[in-house]
């Protein structure tokens, strides 16, 4: 396997500040904030303020242990890791689509956070939708139609403290 090399493009700044405090997905976010893009990569956002919403990953940089089979927050038993979105993973990435309020210099607000204030962002990719998928029917595996049903879930971190 290739070596590869990591760099962080930037960080996030969020009301945010710890775990707990996080919303399930940026789905169920009211938060705003803005994502710092180093100087050095600040180019690159040039023509983001086109797009409505990015994709961002980012690291979970306080995470220090991963689970292979965990219990994910709409789930009422344990699932392999790659079939969750939970924070605890191999490498520790995450990836969030979120709203683009505006982009001043390196600078873009953006809306629907929950990401920790201070978490270092990898990539921002324009988030399309007509990209996303094909269009065919999506199955959403053993989540079925969960996503609908929010209230009263609580999220990995929440449920990895109580065991």
């Amino acid at each position: 396997m290739r070596e590869f090399r990591v760099e962080p493009i930037g960080v996030v700044h969020s009301p945010i500040k710890r775990n707990s405090d996080a919303p399930i997905q940026p789905k169920f976010s009211d938060f705003e904030g803005q994502i710092e893009v180093f100087p050095k990569f600040s180019a690159g956002l040039t023509d983001v303020d086109g797009y409505s919403h990015i994709t961002v990953i980012f690291v979970f940089d306080r995470c220090s242990d991963y689970e292979l089979m965990t219990y994910p927050y709409m789930g009422d038993s344990k699932r392999g890791v790659f079939a969750t979105r939970s924070p605890y993973r191999p490498n520790f990435l995450g990836i969030s689509v979120l709203e683009v309020k505006s982009v001043e210099g390196n600078i873009i607000e953006v809306a629907g956070l929950d990401i920790l204030d201070g978490t270092p962002v990898l990539d921002i990719k324009p988030y399309v939708a007509g990209f996303a998928r094909k269009g065919e029917d999506i199955k959403t595996g053993w989540l079925g139609d969960r996503p609908k049903k929010t209230d009263g879930i609580k999220s990995e971190h929440d449920r990895k403290n109580e065991r």
